[in-house]
């Protein structure tokens, strides 16, 4: 059985590497390319982006596949939606593996907002120290609002995409434990947060930190997923690939 996932997430390289394990099943686990140094996979990858629905779906017709999981960051709508319509008019069975979102609890100042335009104008005209945690594709957004002190995180390098007159860059590749985003958010006197509701363990540290002191924290929603099966864990998403498995 051939199974290709498209990947970017932990649950990605977890779920890969569990199928793997499998006698019978070959897979391959594709990423963006978008990280320099990918962690290593003890099975075959792919890096680099298809070419957009086309190129997508040539792949899959140049390498057969009995199925397909994507199990790209939540934010990813592009490829979410590439997948859906390949798998849909090559008749592949496709699942979408994401963990949910994060769920506001008691004690948190949340400000949500549809998109990283909105989340910029949502800081207000007075300056402000601010956390970016959005990765690094959009972070040029906020140079709409250079009057902000900003604490900008990333897996990779920014390279001068906030040209604003205050911004230090970290590099750090998580998970981010609670204690140490505490010790991060005071050190920098932090008083608002920028997220994305990504969901899972391994970035919500942040979350509770901002909790703990009163800061507030401005949470960017998700796209809307395409229609179709999905699950929020790797279990699952293994249950669903055994039933579809051919006969022996």
């Amino acid at each position: 059985m051939r199974v290709l996932i498209l990947g970017g997430t932990a649950d990605a390289m977890a779920l890969g590497e569990r199928l793997a394990e499998q006698a019978g099943i070959a897979v391959t686990l594709s990423l963006a390319g978008r990280t320099q140094q990918p962690r290593a996979a003890t099975f075959p990858m792919r890096i680099g982006g298809f070419g957009g629905l086309e190129g997508l779906k040539a792949w899959l017709t140049d390498n057969p596949t009995d199925c397909v999981i994507d199990a790209t960051h939540p934010f990813a709508a592009l490829i979410s939606r590439n997948a859906a319509a390949a798998c849909a008019e090559l008749e592949v069975p496709l699942l979408a593996l994401h963990r949910p979102q994060w769920l506001k609890e008691a004690g948190d100042d949340w400000r949500v907002v549809a998109n990283m335009n909105e989340a910029a104008a949502s800081l207000g005209e007075t300056s402000r120290r601010v956390f970016l945690t959005i990765g690094r594709q959009e972070v040029a957004v906020f140079a709409a609002a250079p009057q902000h002190r900003y604490l900008v995180r990333s897996i990779e390098p920014i390279d001068g995409a906030l040209p604003v007159p205050h911004v230090t860059f970290m590099l750090a590749r998580g998970p981010f434990d609670e204690e140490a985003e505490l010790a991060l958010l005071r050190q920098h006197e932090v008083e608002i947060v920028v997220a994305k509701n990504s969901g899972g363990l391994a970035t919500y540290g942040k979350i509770a930190a901002a909790r703990r002191l009163g800061i507030p924290v401005v949470m960017v929603s998700r796209p809307k997923a395409p229609e179709g099966p999905s699950v929020t864990n790797v279990d699952e998403a293994i249950a669903w690939v055994g039933s579809h498995r051919p006969p022996p």
